[in-house]
């Protein structure tokens, strides 16, 4: 029996009106129950590492469940409309609820946005950067795999999608052995110079593509264009690329408001008439990695002949960045993300509900909606 289904591990993280629930039905008597676990909002799909859980468990206790999944994974869900109903003993099932719904509600919620995300910029690859603002590694594997759910979702629809994650432990999702990525900032302080680290990560690991961090000096475009001067064979042959971190408190070197203004103006005028609150707006043309950065950094790559160096983009691109990016056709190669973690956590809540009693429809007032179609 492993540690997830170990008796008393389970018994620990139920609530306690659940526990005292299993003591009362094994007092007065089992019976069979059918559960509609559902979300308040419309989500993608995302119940896989719940299932696997649930059955994981059932094996354990030596139980039948009877689950029915009503949507496949990674398929959209409507607002209240049943994910999966689960039949068998209340015994069995009625301490599982907590568990349950844990495994479910953030998964689903992410897969959302994943896939929101994947589908506004389909032509851009992704990183799931999210395991460093996650509580834990439990649910650093709920993010990457709800991230991968919704990928995939995306991908069936033509986009490109999350190419891979930024750590080993869950880059199996993404069909990878190891995770992603070359060098933090913490590498370019201790190395004194964006070169001098390049030129260090390039004699650590020889042969390998090399993304460059380029805001750590505040001269993105001086340092980007240093490295490729440096590396010219790597950035003709596609294998060089910078990533933008630039901070929310400052311009791109060479910008300012007005200069952003005359950037997009001049690459996408359209743009600047399109967007209809202010946090667009300085996703346009603000501070940080702004689409006025990236088509600055771009053209100044191109500019000095090296139009075959690819640009990373990272920091806060949430679903809105993602469609502001996709509307000023910012020149993404890849972004890097962990903003597909639901930004309000209860949004995620996941719910339970009893709908048969001995296969006898019965579910709470207002509810009625869990029952199945042509029941009660």
């Amino acid at each position: 029996m492993s540690a997830d289904t170990d008796p008393s591990a389970i018994s620990a993280r139920t609530d306690a009106y659940f526990n005292r629930t299993k003591d009362i039905v094994g007092k007065f008597g089992d019976a069979r129950v059918t559960y509609a676990l559902f979300l308040r909002r419309p989500v993608v799909s995302a119940a896989g590492l719940m299932l696997n859980w649930l059955r994981a468990v059932a094996k354990a206790r030596h139980a039948d469940f009877d689950i029915e999944v009503m949507h496949a994974e990674g398929a959209w869900v409507g607002a209240g409309e049943p994910l999966v109903y689960i039949t068998g003993s209340f015994l069995d099932l009625v301490d599982l609820e907590t568990i349950l719904l844990q495994k479910l509600g953030a998964c689903c919620v992410a897969a959302h946005n994943a896939f929101q995300m994947c589908a506004a910029l389909p032509k851009v690859a992704f990183l799931a950067m999210d395991a460093r603002h996650c509580a834990g590694a439990e649910m650093q594997e709920m993010m990457a795999y709800a991230a991968c759910v919704g990928s995939r979702a995306a991908q069936r629809e033509g986009a490109v999608g999350f190419i891979g994650n930024a750590n080993d432990a869950t880059a199996h999702y993404f069909g990878a052995s190891r995770g992603l990525g070359t060098m933090p900032h913490a590498l370019i302080g201790y190395a004194g110079s964006t070169l001098r680290a390049a030129e260090m990560f390039e004699a650590t690991y020889p042969g390998e593509k090399m993304t460059v961090l380029v805001d750590y000096f505040g001269r993105e475009i001086s340092d980007a264009l240093a490295v490729c001067r440096r590396f010219p064979a790597m950035a003709a042959a596609g294998e060089l690329s910078f990533r933008l971190d630039t901070h929310g408190g400052r311009f791109l070197e060479g910008l300012d408001p007005q200069a952003s203004y005359a950037v997009l103006e001049q690459r996408v005028p359209g743009a600047l008439r399109r967007y209809r609150s202010q946090s667009e707006l300085r996703y346009l043309i603000g501070t940080g990695v702004s689409a006025a950065a990236i088509w600055h950094l771009r053209a100044a790559l191109d500019d000095a002949g090296f139009s075959a160096a690819r640009i990373v983009a990272s920091s806060g691109f949430g679903v809105e960045k993602c469609s502001v990016m996709a509307d000023a056709r910012a020149p993404i190669d890849v972004v890097g993300t962990g903003s597909f973690i639901p930004d309000q956590w209860g949004e995620t809540y996941a719910t339970a509900d009893i709908v048969a009693y001995d296969g006898k429809p019965m579910v709470k007032i207002g509810r009625e909606f869990l029952l199945r179609p042509g029941v009660g």
